[in-house]
């Protein structure tokens, strides 16, 4: 089908997107990449008489890499993503998940800002961003103001971003050297969204597990993390039974629907070997 027609808008800074929002309030909507908001304008899924192009803005654009902490703009690519050879070092698990996003030509386009700030419980840059603990930077009429990931997503596709308002930057502080890494994903076929996807992060310092981050996507209706998974495994030397344990705290937290993806007891029982997978796979780079 053929989107309904409305008024585009290019704004080359942040100020005069958030006043085009604030002018036309829900008749506006941003877009950075385009690969959810474009296929639901297309099906007269999301019907609006302003939409924003965030491709000029600058400032939305560029990875920084500190000391430590790294900085992401919204508007980063997957692609970028996984090129970055800085990121790459500060923090591995980031190429690892992009690459087993959608493929290669969505992820030439698809943004980082548009993968988290959507609320999409089938994309992957939300998991991995509670796993990790992001901060998000988030700038409207009244001020910025900064968001835990892990404190943004409410249910699916409702988050903490209120409408004026546009998420800018992702701040990562940089992990402990000793700090191993994986994300797991199982999907039916190349550019799906997963049955079951896990990222986790293990800090093991003279055999003994001192920090780690369990996070899962497409297992509710939002993102998952698992304070209780990490608690199993800090303090062991992360053996069969703390993962064991681990496992079984995720699954308690996850509360998957049947889809055409599979019945819940299908998912679950995928979940179970996904997520014990990403925890092996972490503790042995560790």
């Amino acid at each position: 089908m053929i989107p309904a027609g409305f008024e585009y808008h290019r704004p080359t800074d942040v100020a005069s997107a958030i006043e085009i929002l604030k002018t036309h309030g829900d008749e506006a909507r941003v877009v950075a990449g385009g690969h959810s908001l474009i296929p639901m304008m297309k099906l007269r899924m999301a019907d609006l008489a302003h939409l924003i192009d965030l491709q000029d803005i600058a400032s939305l654009k560029g990875i920084e890499i500190g000391a430590d902490s790294v900085s992401i703009g919204a508007m980063v690519t997957q692609h970028e993503l996984i090129t970055h050879a800085g990121l790459h070092e500060a923090l591995p698990i980031m190429r690892e998940a992009a690459l087993q996003i959608a493929d290669p030509q969505v992820r030439y386009v698809g943004t980082v800002g548009g993968n988290v700030a959507n609320g999409d419980p089938g994309n992957d840059m939300p998991g991995l961003m509670q796993c990790l603990d992001a901060t998000y930077v988030i700038e409207g009429a009244e001020g910025t103001r900064r968001v835990k990931a892990r404190d943004f997503y409410q249910s699916a596709y409702f988050t903490d971003r209120e409408e004026d308002e546009i998420l800018t930057r992702i701040e990562i502080a940089r992990l402990p050297a000793e700090t191993g890494h994986a994300y797991e994903k199982q999907k039916r076929k190349i550019g799906d969204y997963a049955t079951a996807a896990c990222g986790a992060l293990v800090t093991m310092q003279g055999g003994t597990c001192t920090a780690a981050s369990v996070a899962m996507t497409n297992l509710s209706d939002t993102p998952v993390w698992s304070e209780e998974a990490g608690a199993a495994l800090v303090g062991t030397s992360c053996g069969p039974d703390a993962v064991a344990a681990a496992v079984a705290a995720c699954l308690e937290a996850i509360n998957p629907t049947e889809d055409n993806r599979g019945p819940v007891e299908f998912k679950r029982h995928v979940a179970g070997v996904i997520i014990r997978r990403a925890i092996e796979r972490a503790v042995s780079r560790a």
